[in-house]
């Protein structure tokens, strides 16, 4: 017989022989099953809640050039579920980008789209030769425009027509193709809503985006669009810092008021961070208006709810081309009034907004401070009525039972 120590436990194996394990060992046993089983089972869980993305081929075929281009497109992740809804379009150049826009996109979007709205992202071929000479044509040939040709005529429609998108565009580029982003929005800029060029390269009369650029600044009309620019002092991007002061200062100097940008620098942090640094707070910048909450004291506020709602109605027809609803503007001036005025901008809110269950939950709130529970009872019952959100509805309904009690 086996032994290890003097003091153990016996174990029977399948053919009845015994050994006798240590009770240290039998111990360190217990505890390692455990902890497998435990990594075992939160792996399983994972798994389960983990999204996975849902990625497909989009074949673009052009007169430009013989062979249809194959780009990867990533839809989010309620886009099968969701089918009335439409979603934002996101467009990068390079092949590799797509890994880590999608990550990130799901990152920053799965809270209720915020900070990132809900967004279909798209990015090209690796090494397609016909769109490989329509970029080379682009930066080498002052003019060219076929690369935003295409753009125009064949994939932003195969975009539109295969997906449910809502209009609104984003380019987004690093380097060599930032500096085809910044090509695109001076020559075109109607084709994309926002543009996000992480350190841009533009010496050498890269696509004579500085050449062109003070003209065509300028002359910028129609729909307001976005731009990010960014830089860093890293090793590989300071043969590019003179062009690029030359483009923050062209920027400064030419843009008009068609044009809101922001111009960053992100010194000290390495280069390949760059791309990430600036999607990030591209994303934040392109969607700020979106997600903001105007201050009760805001002067648009402070002008009541016809104002609330008509600046929420350029935001919607001017800038983004989708709705922007006002509701929590609304409420956030409703909340800073007294009683009598705050049910009467409540109620501008459900006339604009029928189906705010936020507006209704509200006023409710506002009858039962006052007193009259009957119509507290009515408009939580409508706050309730009017959503789907387990939160929301755990909410309303505990709300409502307190009411009714009373």
């Amino acid at each position: 017989m086996l032994e290890f120590y003097k003091e153990g436990t016996m174990l029977t194996t399948g053919t009845k022989r015994y050994f006798k394990w240590p009770l240290i060992w039998i111990n360190r046993i217990t505890r390692y099953t455990l902890l497998l089983s435990f990594f075992s089972i939160g792996a399983v869980s994972a798994t389960e809640v983990w999204p996975q993305l849902n990625t497909e081929t989009l074949s673009v075929s052009s007169t430009l050039f013989s062979d249809p281009a194959d780009f990867v497109v990533t839809l989010p992740n309620g886009y099968t579920k969701q089918t009335d809804k439409r979603y934002v379009v996101l467009f990068d150049l390079h092949p590799r980008s797509h890994l880590y826009l999608s990550g990130m996109h799901d990152w920053m979007s799965h809270n209720g789209g915020w900070p990132w709205l809900e967004t279909i992202i798209v990015t090209a071929p690796d090494g397609h030769q016909g769109l490989g000479k329509l970029k080379k044509q682009a930066i080498e040939q002052r003019g060219d425009q076929a690369l935003l040709d295409f753009f125009e005529q064949d994939l932003l429609p195969a975009i539109d027509k295969r997906y449910r998108t809502n209009g609104f565009r984003i380019f987004n580029g690093f380097t060599g193709n930032a500096g085809l982003v910044l090509y695109s929005l001076i020559n075109r800029p109607s084709l994309f809503n926002a543009y996000i060029a992480a350190s841009p390269v533009l010496s050498k009369e890269f696509a004579y985006v500085l050449s062109d650029a003070p003209k065509k600044l300028q002359s910028m009309k129609n729909q307001a669009r976005f731009l990010f620019v960014s830089t860093s002092d890293s090793d590989f991007e300071q043969r590019q810092l003179d062009s690029f002061a030359t483009l923050e200062n062209t920027i400064q100097t030419h843009a008009n008021s068609k044009l809101n940008y922001q111009i960053k620098r992100f010194d000290g942090s390495y280069y390949m961070t760059q791309p990430i640094l600036a999607t990030a707070l591209g994303i934040e910048m392109i969607f700020n208006d979106v997600h903001s909450v105007l201050a009760a004291d805001s002067e648009v506020s402070q002008q009541g709810t016809k104002a609330i709602l008509a600046y929420y109605k350029h935001l919607s027809d001017d800038v983004y081309g989708f709705d922007v609803p006002a509701i929590d503007s609304l409420l956030a001036l409703a909340d800073s009034l007294p009683p009598e005025q705050a049910i009467s901008v409540y109620q501008d809110t459900i006339n604009a907004y029928p189906k705010a269950d936020s507006a209704y939950h509200s006023l409710a709130s506002v009858y039962a401070a006052a007193g009259d529970i009957d119509q507290a009872i009515a408009f939580e019952k409508q706050a309730l009525a009017n959503t789907d959100h387990p939160f929301y509805q755990s909410k309303y309904t505990q709300q409502l039972a307190e009411y009714q009690a009373q």
